[in-house]
Order: structure tokens, then C-alpha cells, then sequence
């Protein structure tokens, strides 16, 4: 092999090993930055790129997908002095990798250095319920503070999540006792609340009973009262009707008159289940006498049918002297 021939052999290696330089492939979901001694050029993005070989070199590979970082465990104590473990995780994205490249030395250490800071600020103006209660409030202020603080960077912070939040055991105990004895509270305010409705309903029951029996006991003095009415307007009726006729000398309707209420006075005293025995009086015997007179004035005036119910009135007042008894009408 002759010194032309170990030249050409060696030229054709070196435009190889030139080609192969300066062609790039460049993955996707990746940016490339280019950088020419050393001074930062250009952006290659994901396919097939060329750079001048020997000249320009690749500086950073960088990552333009979404990544997360975990955020380790601190404590934190809150603005009432309580002290609590928190750890959580940041979603974040590259948008400018010459920016991430170039601005920032430790990208990783530093989003996760400066969430951890923002988590004991905002955490710790807060009371230990809020931040117990308040879990959405605080990723949202971690986001909006962290997100600002990493934009010159490059980077888009998208979410922040506190994965965790973990107060003292003698704390969670004692949340226990105050959650029991909250619910025990509310029972007895719901049972003092039952007892006060079930009283109320039980005076109103009381009340509207009461309302409904002065209504019954109204009723019935009103229903009485207009029975002794027309009773009295039948008696003065009646009285009325006597007067007229002993006006017109009809003294027989007088006699009857007082003969009827006479007879009506007798039966009663007869139908007394403590008399046993009737003392008439002297006048009485006068009375029974004039019954038959009675009758025929009144089977004249009204027709038979008045001197028979005359007849059955007769028949049913007792013999004076004797014990009172009831004598069946004769036929």
C-alpha cells in the first residue's frame, strides 16, 4: 500500500467522522441547545438537524415534557404555633430550554428549594384548621407564587399538590376529644330542640282541645238557650190562647188549662223512684171531681178523641190517700 493510498483511506474516515458530526437526530419530546465555543447559538428541535462540525457542539439536552419533582417532608408551624409535617409534589414544564439551560445552575434543586420556602409562608399564616381544612386554598397560592418566581427560568409551574399534611399525636388527639365533644353538642342541642317542638305541639294540642270544648260547651248553652226560648214562646203562646178566651168568658178553658198542668205536676211526683207513697191534698179530691166535667166540655168543644186522651189523664192520677199506683185506662 503505497503513502497516496493511506491518505485517501485516512480522508475518507475524517469526511465520515465530519458527516456523522454534523448531523443531529433529536428525539422527541427533547431541545438540543447548540453552542459555538462554547457561547450559546441555537435551538435544535425533535428531528433530523446539521451543525457545523468541529464548531458547534450540543450543550444542554433538555427534557420539554411534563415532569414532576417530589417535595420531602418539613415541618412547618402555623400562626398559632402549631407544628405540622407537609411533603408534596410540583408538575412542572420546559417551554424555553435555553432559558432553563442557561439561567438557572441546578434546575431540580432549585424549583424544589423554592416550593419548600413558599409552603412554610403561606402555611404558616394561616391557623392550623385552615391549613387542615383549607388544602385546595394553599396549592392554589403555592401555584400562583411558585409559578411567578420560576418564569424567567423558562418553565411553567402547572400544579402543586400537599400530599400530606401530619400534626403531633398529642394535637390529633386531642382534635379527637374536641370533634367528640362537638357531637355531643349538637345531640343534646337536637334533643333540648326535640323536647322544646314536642312541648309546643303537646300546648297546642292543649289549646285547640280547650278551644273545641268551649266551642262544644257555647254550642250547647246556645242550643239550650234557644230550646228554653221556644219553649217559653210555646208557654206564652199557650198563656196568650187562655187569656183570649177567658176575655171571651170561656171559663172551661181556663179550668182545663189548670187541670192539665195540675195532672202533669201529680205524674211526676208519681214517677219519683224514692216516693212510695202520694199524700193528696184536701183540694185534690174537688180536683178529680171536676175531671168528668173536664172531659165533657172538652168532648164537646174538640170531639171524642179529646175526651179520650181526658179520659187516659184521669185513669192515670192515683186515689187520694192510697199509695201511688198506675191504673190501666178502661175501655
Amino acid at each position: 500500500m503505497t503513502g497516496f493510498d493511506i491518505f485517501a483511506i485516512v480522508f475518507v474516515a475524517l469526511v465520515i467522522l465530519t458527516l456523522l458530526a454534523g448531523v443531529k437526530t433529536v428525539p422527541q419530546g427533547y431541545d438540543w441547545t447548540i453552542e459555538r465555543f462554547g457561547k450559546y447559538t441555537r435551538t435544535l428541535d425533535p428531528g433530523l438537524n446539521l451543525i457545523v462540525p468541529y464548531i458547534d457542539r450540543v450543550g444542554r439536552k433538555m427534557n420539554m415534557m411534563e415532569q414532576v419533582i417530589e417535595i420531602p417532608k418539613q415541618e412547618v408551624i402555623t400562626k398559632d404555633n402549631a407544628t405540622v409535617t407537609v411533603d408534596g409534589v410540583t408538575f412542572y414544564q420546559v417551554f424555553d430550554a435555553a432559558k432553563a439551560s442557561y439561567e438557572v445552575a441546578n434546575l431540580n434543586q432549585a424549583i424544589v428549594t423554592l416550593t419548600m420556602t413558599n409552603i412554610r409562608s403561606v402555611m404558616g399564616a394561616m391557623d392550623l384548621d385552615q391549613v387542615l381544612s383549607h388544602r385546595d386554598e394553599i396549592n392554589e397560592r403555592l401555584l400562583r407564587v411558585v409559578d411567578a418566581a420560576v418564569s424567567p427560568w423558562g418553565l411553567k409551574v402547572n400544579r402543586i399538590e400537599i400530599k400530606d399534611i401530619v400534626p403531633p399525636a398529642d394535637l390529633v388527639q386531642a382534635m379527637g376529644r374536641q370533634m367528640k365533644a362537638e357531637r355531643e353538642k349538637r345531640a343534646d342541642i337536637l334533643q333540648a330542640e326535640g323536647q322544646r317542638q314536642s312541648a309546643i305541639l303537646k300546648a297546642e294540642g292543649q289549646k285547640q282541645s280547650q278551644i273545641l270544648e268551649a266551642e262544644g260547651r257555647k254550642e250547647a248553652a246556645f242550643r239550650d238557650a234557644e230550646a228554653r226560648e221556644r219553649s217559653a214562646e210555646a208557654e206564652a203562646k199557650a198563656t196568650r190562647m187562655v187569656s183570649e178566651a177567658i176575655a171571651k168568658g170561656d171559663v172551661a178553658s181556663l179550668n182545663y188549662f189548670i187541670a192539665d198542668k195540675y195532672i202533669k205536676a201529680f205524674g211526676q211526683l208519681a214517677n219519683s223512684p224514692n216516693q212510695k207513697v202520694v199524700m193528696l191534698p184536701l183540694e185534690a179530691t174537688s180536683m178529680l171531681a171536676s175531671l168528668g166535667g173536664i172531659g165533657e166540655i172538652a168532648k164537646a168543644t174538640f170531639g171524642e178523641s179529646a175526651a179520650s186522651a181526658a179520659a187516659v189523664r184521669r185513669s192515670a192520677v192515683p186515689n187520694a190517700g192510697s199509695p201511688a199506683q198506675t191504673v190501666p185506662p178502661q175501655g
